[in-house]
């Protein structure tokens, strides 16, 4: 029988396996900066809005290797769960398949009398009970190493689909523009239709702060109009107009806004990358002192933060949210294993002013 970890040596494991995590997500983001691999990437993000980015590359780029290795029979993740959690589900993980590691959030439990004083809680130790008038609050105080499966990896009970509907070429999701609308004008925002792109500077959309007000092309596809009033949305999410003054770069602005555009698009099962893959490409390459793979490491938890926003006031997605139909988390598990998880220093790149009207271009020349 093997003798038991002490304290210091599962600490030190611990440690060790973060460590391994933080170089497993550098070379995913890495791999990620080319076009069509930041796509793919982010279209799985916006399918799996219940887990970090962090999360999100790592399940990604784990999945891809199982791939390569013959471990797995699609290329792309679609549902992941943890091991007791497939077995809630009527599913058992097959034999000799390796789970993905990510983070996964420590709690503890805090303890006050004064909830309104920050300084006057107090963590309580395993089995403490409070003492009598406190109030106890859990809280996150760091992360571990945990493992999910994809569902190719488990064998049971089938999984319940959820109906996609097929979209017409050209035609926009059911109820999508709708819904983008009514928040650029609850927003303060009027919205109205620019004929054409000469009208708009050779843009396809304009959100101007001063005049509060947000412009889309009238002679484009639905489909088209409705990824740009996304885009234009969120700039208007992001708080484009706040970060100005704090040196704000108009590429990391861009590469922000056109990111939440495609998680939103993914979300409702609409393609669009063969306009946000050179336009990210793009935008993130005008960083100055700041190479393409730190501005989209930079942006990613932003955007997908800002879609989940704008999603949560969207009619119900068609695409889901990466958990397995059926599987019941609780609202907490979701909202610590999404906010606690994400830890990506912002870059500091050169102040430059940006631009009143946020344009989105109709066409990118040069890239």
């Amino acid at each position: 029988m093997a003798a038991r970890m002490t304290a210091e040596e599962v600490r030190e494991a611990r440690e060790a396996k973060l460590t391994e995590l933080s170089g497993r997500l550098e070379g995913a983001v890495g791999r990620l900066v080319s076009d069509a691999d930041w796509a793919a990437a982010v279209r799985f993000a916006a399918r799996f809005r219940s887990r970090s980015f962090a999360n999100t590359l790592l399940i990604f780029a784990q999945h891809q290797d199982a791939f390569e290795q013959g471990r797995v029979s699609e290329p792309f993740p679609s549902y992941v769960a943890g091991f007791q959690q497939w077995k809630k589900l009527g599913r058992q993980v097959a034999k000799g398949q390796s789970g993905y590691m990510i983070y996964a959030p420590v709690t503890a439990r805090f303890a006050s009398t004064n909830p309104a004083d920050p300084e006057s809680w107090r963590r309580l130790d395993r089995g403490e009970k409070p003492r009598p008038s406190e109030v106890v609050r859990s809280k996150m105080v760091g992360v571990k190493p945990a493992y999910v499966w994809d569902v190719t990896q488990t064998s049971g009970e089938p999984i319940p689909e959820r109906p996609r509907p097929v979209l017409l070429a050209g035609e926009a999701p059911a109820g999508l523009w709708e819904g983008l609308a009514a928040q650029v004008r609850e927003r303060g925002f009027a919205l109205a239709d620019a004929p054409d792109a000469v009208v708009l500077g050779g843009a396809n959309g304009v959100t101007d702060f001063l005049a509060r007000s947000v412009q889309v092309r009238a002679d484009m596809d639905d489909a088209a109009r409705v990824k740009t009033l996304a885009h234009e949305l969120a700039h208007i999410e992001l708080g484009h107009e706040d970060r100005r003054p704090e040196g704000l770069h108009r590429g990391i602005g861009e590469v922000e806004a056109e990111s939440v555009a495609l998680m939103i698009c993914a979300s409702f099962g609409l393609d669009s990358t063969d306009y946000t893959v050179p336009y990210v490409a793009g935008w993130s390459s005008q960083v100055e002192g700041s190479s393409p793979l730190e501005v989209i490491r930079a942006t990613g938890e932003r955007a997908r933060t800002t879609a989940l926003a704008i999603l949560d006031g969207l009619p119900e997605p068609t695409v889901g949210d990466g958990d397995p139909p059926g599987l019941d988390r609780s609202s907490g598990e979701r909202a610590r294993e999404r906010s606690g998880t994400e830890r990506v220093a912002s870059i500091r790149a050169r102040p430059a002013a940006m631009p009143v009207e946020v344009r989105e271009p109709a066409a990118v020349v040069g890239w």
